[in-house]
């Protein structure tokens, strides 16, 4: 079978870990790079860089990766679905639901695979508690914690749209369910145009509460997803690929003052022994498979968009301080 022949554009702080792994993707030829920059990283390969998205589809391109500031991804999006070119855009999918729903109708009407980089839902620590979700048995509560030093590199988006949508899409994929509602608040504390802090408290579909907090502030970086579930608790720490189960215990209590109370106790502790894969060519791969044809988990236009207009609820609901229900 011939290789697919992919493009990239952009070769900034992503960009250039694409690059990386484009370099040696099975199946893949990685072929050009457009960045009007230049390889000022050195990060290119030895593959040619071009200054504009028309000289890099003349390549004869059947995919691309679009790793350019969100501002850029529509205008570029429908060049490349002009072209009859599949592509997989950095997330969040576009600056607004406007934009985004523009971008999915292009690759939608081109009959295109249209596909968005939450590389979060590849991390082997959150696959393996998918996997295992029946474990748990009803599933209660969705928390997420992700916070760390303030970002320089990211200025056309505040940590709702570049953090905060990686918890919104990982918690639809892990559950299988929408978000109904959000109620959440804001900060900003550096100074940037946009917000640095956010704290949300959100219901999914069949009444799981899910809860997010995520910040620029820290100087402790933290990955930290809890589900919580009449079994048991897993907790995944995707900074270091670890899923534990805390299970809840057995013991009865003889003491009649508090047999009628109906909590629990602490049961066996396993962290699993998994493989861990790195998680962007595990979402390599999967927009492979989907070019070709195969089965595949990628993060679908679509389900970019779902993102978005949860993120576009989240705001809502900062400025307006009321809950507000989302309309897809």
């Amino acid at each position: 079978m011939t290789n697919l022949r992919a493009g990239l554009i952009g070769l900034g702080m992503m960009g250039r870990h694409h690059a990386r792994v484009l370099s040696s993707l099975e199946g893949v030829d990685f072929v050009g790079i457009c960045d009007p920059a230049g390889d000022i990283s050195n990060s290119s390969h030895g593959r040619p860089i071009h200054s504009s998205v028309s000289e890099l589809i003349e390549l004869g391109l059947d995919c691309a990766i679009v790793a350019v500031p969100t501002i850029y991804h529509l205008e570029i999006g429908q060049e490349l679905a002009a072209a009859g070119i599949h592509t997989m855009v950095e997330k969040p999918l576009s600056n607004d639901s406007k934009t985004s729903k523009k971008l999915i109708s292009a690759f939608s009407k081109a009959g295109l695979i249209g596909a968005v980089g939450h590389i979060e839902r590849y991390n082997p620590a959150l696959q393996e508690a998918r996997r295992r979700l029946e474990q748990l048995g009803s599933l209660y509560q969705v928390g997420t914690r992700r916070q760390g030093p303030l970002s320089v590199r990211v200025t056309d988006v505040g940590v709702v749209n570049d953090l905060a949508t990686h918890d919104i899409d990982l918690t639809a994929w892990i559950t299988g369910e929408q978000y109904c509602s959000v109620s959440a608040r804001t900060a900003h504390r550096t100074g940037r145009k946009h917000e640095d802090l956010v704290a949300v408290i959100g219901s999914l579909q069949t009444g799981i509460i899910t809860n997010h907090l995520v910040n620029w502030l820290s100087p402790l970086k933290e990955r930290v997803t809890i589900l919580t579930g009449e079994n048991g608790v897993f907790v995944a720490n995707t900074l270091t690929a670890d899923l534990t189960f805390y299970a809840n215990g057995s013991a009865t209590s003889n003491w009649n003052e508090i047999q009628h109370l109906r909590g629990v106790s602490e049961g066996d502790v396993v962290r699993y022994a998994i493989s861990k894969k790195e998680p962007l060519l595990t979402e390599h791969e999967s927009f492979r498979d989907a070019v070709l044809g195969k089965s595949s988990d990628i993060v679908t236009m679509e389900q970019g968009l779902a993102n978005i207009l949860v993120a576009e609820a989240i705001i809502k609901s900062s400025e307006s301080g009321k809950t507000i229900e989302i309309v897809y």
